[in-house]
């Protein structure tokens, strides 16, 4: 759902203002609230095993292979563009130790990749409104696990276009086969799916 209407594209003290908002609503509403260039939106899922089990195999599955100072982090911070005035928190933030020692929120042309297991309450969030935000904000990588279809697709190579950076590539996968994220690849089999 989104809070702000499409348009809002105000200034730095509209953003602020959104920005004071959603951290002063952590932990006290249900769901994640994030900042679009859209405005604030709220996903209100309540944590449901798929979801967390999913993120939970993708973030062990991706650490196997990686070094010791890189990990696949779940959680907190957010990871912000203020220029862009977007703020975002991925499911599974592929990033470098050193990286998270910041005080604040990460800075997201820190990250590796982003991971987004797809909400049964609002996909669109995952599949629109990221796909656009997260070139805007320099992701250089972004996967994105369905577990409503069994599907993903994995979106690199940043470029130019006349609406603002976007991903030029894009690899569609179904669950059962190896799927490359940056550096690693990690086997979606036994992923699990909503009923």
């Amino acid at each position: 759902m989104t809070i702000a209407p499409e348009n809002a594209q105000g200034g730095a003290h509209r953003y602020r203002a959104m920005r004071d908002f959603v951290q002063s609503t952590d932990d006290t509403v249900p769901g994640k609230f994030e900042i679009t260039k859209e405005g604030i939106v709220h996903d209100m899922m309540a944590p449901v095993g798929p979801h967390e089990l999913t993120t939970l195999y993708l973030r062990k599955r991706l650490e196997t292979g990686m070094p010791e100072e890189i990990v696949a982090h779940t959680g907190e911070p957010d990871v912000e563009n203020e220029s862009e005035r977007i703020m975002r928190r991925p499911d599974i933030m592929v990033i470098a130790m050193h990286d998270m020692e910041v005080p604040g929120t990460f800075d997201p042309r820190t990250l590796i990749a982003a991971v987004e297991v797809v909400s049964r309450t609002n996909p669109d969030n995952d599949w629109v409104g990221k796909v656009r935000d997260y070139p805007l904000m320099g992701v250089p990588v972004y996967a994105i696990f369905d577990p409503r279809t069994g599907t993903g697709a994995v979106l690199t190579d940043i470029h130019p276009t006349p609406d603002g950076p976007r991903y030029a590539t894009r690899k569609d996968f179904v669950y059962g086969e190896d799927v490359t994220i940056a550096e690693w690849t990690v086997s979606t089999k036994g992923l699990p799916r909503y009923e």
